[in-house]
């Protein structure tokens, strides 16, 4: 029986092409975006969850007191001595590690020179997180302080095929290391990218290990199995407080299953992340499959004048209800079948484009049992979720109307072949002011004024002898005329990487203790570098003010912080440091341009080791010749080193990134949306105007114009789609509405997207029935008038 009923789809689908074709088509198009779709949100939802120790590993996090704004603050950035304590004082404790983000070092060997980014990390990093050695022990790999993991990829760079443990390399052009192990490639899915591991320890010292105040790691814990978490974080309240009274805030764990998809709090709860990216995605998906399974309803339940008569004939031969709905079941699942295999070839073709579009390196398992059950769920349950409603539709016509031809519904205000165009157009539309939105939310957020002028503004590490030189460097892209303006710097410009908290001033009140601020530290030329603008005092000089390591420069979010009338002259003590406020810049963008700006002290400094030098270029001359002169200068004084600038303003729009593939993404997905719905739409024209073309003859002969047929035709589409852009709009403004709310600085949506998106809609279905009904309305009524 089962062989039958595919033997009687096959045979409709081949009487049928245009129409299987388009159902096909559309189906495959729209199960091909959901696969792409499912495969990232698969890449997402395992992130960092193929580590042995999963259940047992968490981020040390901290959680400020209520503030004086009302606020609860939290940050993940902790101090060096949190973790050696917690695994000393805490018998709960199975491991620690602290980890220091990126570092780009120079490795030398032999006659090669190649930069790498890398993690400073504990010893038990290997042992507490799942990446696989090759060469060497997880255990004992960075039991040397001068051994270094590298990756396979690294190490093949360096060494090429030649045996990599226990080789030399040198590092800054200064320290050997011997390798210790080289451990695979990080894959895509964990937060952990690197290309080397090397030990934290001979670094400690930078980072004040003996001050509980100074942040600048991340820690890591690995509990022992059975330990709650909830009563770990109970056992460590007042830890903070305990080292050093400034200190009003405790620490909590988070697991690692939520690192990455609930990465954001507000007032101390973990409200979101990644996690709304995901469930956007979810929505797209299941929104284009939904269009493409409308697309088969449409067009099968449009063939039932056709279809009619062959179930009649079935159920006077003594067919059930039942019978006839497996039968058009089983077409549907058919048409879900090839569908699916033609989704698949598409979606390995364009998953290099998706994977440009979505900043990811995904691929397909074809080897994982679990990929092909779950393919085959999914292309079942798309083939009977489009095929359940022309089954039950066609299987409940009555034999006797049926085949007296009695069995045409009357005309209707709503029937369910116009709710479902309506369906179709109002997912387009809401994709389409979505992706209006999202790029003027961008837009909006990109004009907003960064408080400096990032235009011909370029940034270099302070690696190798750039730091002991750089005195000899800055005079000499002075006098070259290479640059107008140089300043050293904690870190760049673009990064908010350092915090503090624990300042006492003059007025406060006891909720502002644990206030944070964003910390940078110059030696001077800071405001004239980057273009600030100053609304009182002067900037950091240590070379004209000696004392200026005492000084500071604060931003007018600070002024607020402090209650400051005059801030210029004004004292700020942090410890046993008092600092004088010798200056007061605008307000600029160092974090995330989508929010409000942080308070900050800039202070001055005589730093062993700045982190990046910046010099504005002489726009009086041509780019490239001010960054030759500058790159003789850096291999002049720095010669180990390749020349590793970075443009400033590019480094600004990395912030605009992820916002972007949203858009892209939402911008790609609507477009297919839109395809998939004119698919559709283009069947039903052809369809409708097959059915009326003896009306259509008629009216021809009765005098009526080409035109005066064509808007007969496209009349009740675009009443369909002005439904649907009625429907949209209230769901559109709510669902970006809400998305919006994650942002403090963003636009009030505007009717025009609106306009624009239902406008093009109706341009869009206008010409897609224009084609049919054009064709039809020119047919010579002789030839559709003479049917018999």
């Amino acid at each position: 029986m089962i062989k039958n009923y595919f033997k009687i789809a096959w045979r409709s689908l081949w009487k049928n092409k245009a129409f299987s074709t388009i159902n096909i088509v559309g189906l495959a198009v729209g199960m091909c975006g959901a696969i792409l779709i499912f495969t990232w949100i698969q890449n997402e939802l395992s992130f960092d969850l193929f580590h042995a120790n999963k259940d047992n590993l968490y981020k040390v996090w901290n959680v400020s007191e209520k503030q004086a704004d009302g606020k609860v603050y939290t940050w993940d950035v902790s101090s060096s001595p949190v973790a050696p304590y917690l695994q000393q004082n805490f018998p709960e404790v199975k491991a620690t590690a602290r980890v220091y983000w990126p570092n780009e070092r120079l490795f030398n060997f032999k006659e090669k020179s190649i930069v790498a980014k890398g993690l400073d990390v504990d010893k038990q990093f290997l042992t507490m997180f799942s990446f696989p050695m090759i060469n060497g022990s997880n255990a004992h790999a960075l039991d040397d302080i001068k051994g270094i993991v590298l990756t396979e990829t690294l190490a093949k760079k360096i060494f090429g095929n030649e045996e990599a443990i226990n080789k030399i390399v040198k590092i800054n052009n200064k320290d050997s290391y011997t390798v210790t192990g080289v451990v695979a490639d990080p894959p895509s899915n964990t937060r952990f990218q690197f290309d080397y591991l090397i030990s934290l320890a001979p670094n400690i010292g930078l980072f004040a290990p003996d001050q509980w105040r100074n942040a600048s790691y991340n820690t890591y814990i690995q509990l022992k199995p059975g330990t709650s978490a909830e009563i770990m974080n109970a056992k460590m309240k007042g830890i903070m407080v305990k080292h050093d009274p400034n200190l009003h805030f405790d620490l909590f764990l988070h697991p690692v299953s939520k690192w990455h998809l609930y990465s954001r709090f507000e007032n101390g709860v973990a409200v979101g992340g990644a996690i709304e990216t995901v469930r956007f995605m979810v929505i797209i998906a299941l929104l284009i499959l939904l269009t493409a399974c409308i697309n088969f309803m449409n067009l099968s339940t449009a063939q039932s004048e056709k279809r009619g008569r062959e179930v009649g004939v079935r159920k006077v031969i003594g067919a059930s209800r039942f019978a006839i709905i497996k039968q058009f079941l089983t077409e549907s699942v058919l048409i879900a079948i090839i569908s699916g295999i033609l989704a698949m070839i598409l979606a390995q073709l364009l998953l290099p484009t998706f994977n440009q579009l979505s900043g990811t390196t995904l691929s397909i398992n074809y080897l994982n049992i679990y990929f092909w059950l779950s393919s085959c769920s999914f292309v079942l349950l798309t083939g009977l979720l489009a095929g359940s409603y022309p089954a039950f539709y066609l299987s409940a016509f009555r034999p006797v109307k049926t085949l007296k031809g009695l069995f045409k519904g009357k005309s209707q205000v709503l029937s369910p072949r116009k709710l479902l165009v309506v369906t179709q157009f109002t997912i387009a539309i809401v994709l389409t002011v979505a992706t209006l939105v999202i790029y003027n939310q961008i837009q909006y957020v990109q004009n907003r004024n960064a408080g400096y002028v990032r235009a011909n503004l370029i940034e270099h590490p302070m690696n190798g002898a750039v730091n002991q030189n750089f005195d000899l460097i800055k005079n000499e892209l002075l006098s070259t005329g290479a640059a107008v303006s140089v300043s050293k710097t904690g870190m760049p410009v673009t990064l908010d990487a350092s915090a503090s908290s624990g300042f006492n001033w003059g007025n406060m009140s006891p909720d502002q203790h644990n206030t944070t601020f964003s910390c940078f530290k110059t030696s001077g030329d800071f405001v004239k570098t980057f273009g600030f603008k100053l609304t009182g005092g002067r900037d950091i000089d240590m070379t004209g003010y000696p004392t200026d390591s005492a000084s500071i420069v604060i931003n007018e979010a600070a002024v607020k912080v402090f209650g400051f009338k005059d801030a210029v002259g004004q004292t700020v003590k942090n410890g046993n440091q008092l600092f004088t406020v010798v200056g007061v810049i605008k307000d600029f963008i160092i974090g995330s341009p989508y929010q409000p700006v942080n308070p900050m002290i800039i202070f001055g400094a005589n730093m062993e080791k700045y982190g990046t030098l910046t010099f504005r270029i002489n726009d009086h001359q041509s780019m490239s010749k001010s960054l030759k002169i500058a790159e003789g200068i850096f291999k002049k004084y720095n010669p180990a080193y390749p020349f590793m600038y970075k443009f400033v303003d590019e480094e600004y729009g990395e912030k605009f990134k992820s916002e972007q593939r949203t858009g892209q993404i939402a911008f790609t997905f609507a477009t297919l949306t839109i395809f998939i719905s004119c698919l559709g739409l283009f069947g039903l024209a052809a369809y409708m105007a097959e059915n009326r073309s003896k009306e259509i003859g008629i009216r021809k002969v009765l005098g009526a114009s080409v035109l005066s047929v064509m808007q007969l035709l496209t009349r009740e589409f675009i009443i369909l789609v002005i439904v649907a852009l009625i429907i949209a709009t209230p769901v559109g403004w709510w669902l970006m509405n809400k998305w919006l709310q994650d942002y403090s600085y963003r636009i009030h949506i505007s009717w025009v997207s609106f306009a624009a998106s239902g406008l093009m809609a109706i341009i869009i279905a206008v010409v897609t029935v224009s084609f049919q009904a054009g064709k039809v309305a020119m047919t010579n009524p002789v030839k559709s008038i003479k049917s018999e």
